[in-house]
């Protein structure tokens, strides 16, 4: 009824005393069960008794609650200590997940398939790489001192003219290119490449080792005397007979 809430047992039998009053000599009027019934139904279905409703998504979300009441109640009732037992069970699942995460570490995206310019801004020398690196390398920043160092050994190679210095080059390409040049060095320098596109393009953190290992390897091209171009060549085919 307007102005309030009104049970549907109430508004049953407000109906149904409607449909038994009694006549003006006090005989009173009375309906069979199946149309009082009937009339009942007619009655309820009036805007009147559903003004305080809740709405779709209310009714959705008492639903929701319900079925995750019983199955709460389903499981509480299956384990042992009831709701107690539940709780401990609960408490325990959410303890085992934290240490397995802490025992995993950081989880590790799926490698990058993109690669980029191993040079992101403007140019510097391959000393100015090496400062960096290695004020990074202090500060115990080691993914930005790999970084910094990978830079500076391939900065070197361009200026010893070991490589043409071309911008847009990638470290898998520097270390292809450098690797023609030293081939001795060509498996490291692969790792190096490898390890930058990881820290880089891959969201992978380095440490110390990386960084160590890195700084040795460009130390060792600075002394590294590089294979001659004639070397590197294939070998011409040797010419038949003498000459016309």
């Amino acid at each position: 009824m307007p102005g309030g809430p009104t049970t549907v047992a109430t508004l049953r039998a407000a109906v149904l005393r409607r449909t038994t009053a009694r006549s003006g000599d006090d005989v009173p009027v009375t309906t069979p069960r199946l149309p009082a019934r009937e009339d009942a139904e007619r009655e309820l279905t009036k805007p009147e008794y559903h003004q305080h409703d809740p709405n779709l998504a209310q009714r959705a979300l008492n639903w929701l609650w319900d079925r995750i009441g019983d199955l709460l109640s389903t499981a509480a009732g299956a384990s042992p200590g009831g709701w107690i037992g539940l709780l401990a069970i609960t408490v325990l699942v959410i303890v085992l997940l934290i240490a397995l995460r802490l025992r995993l570490g950081k989880l590790r995206p799926q490698p990058s398939t993109s690669t980029g310019d191993l040079f992101t801004d403007r140019p510097r020398t391959a000393a100015d790489h090496r400062a960096a690196a290695e004020a990074h390398a202090a500060a115990g920043h080691w993914s930005a001192a790999v970084q910094e160092r990978m830079r500076a050994l391939v900065r070197s190679l361009e200026e010893r003219a070991l490589l043409d210095a071309r911008p847009g080059r990638t470290a898998d390409e520097a270390a292809t290119e450098a690797g023609r040049a030293l081939p001795g060095h060509a498996a490291q320098l692969r790792t190096a490449a490898r390890t930058f596109d990881d820290i880089t393009y891959g969201d992978r953190s380095a440490d110390q080792a990386a960084y160590t290992r890195l700084r040795d390897l460009d130390t060792d091209l600075l002394s590294t005397t590089p294979r001659p171009a004639a070397d590197t060549a294939s070998p011409a085919p040797a010419q038949r007979g003498g000459p016309a």
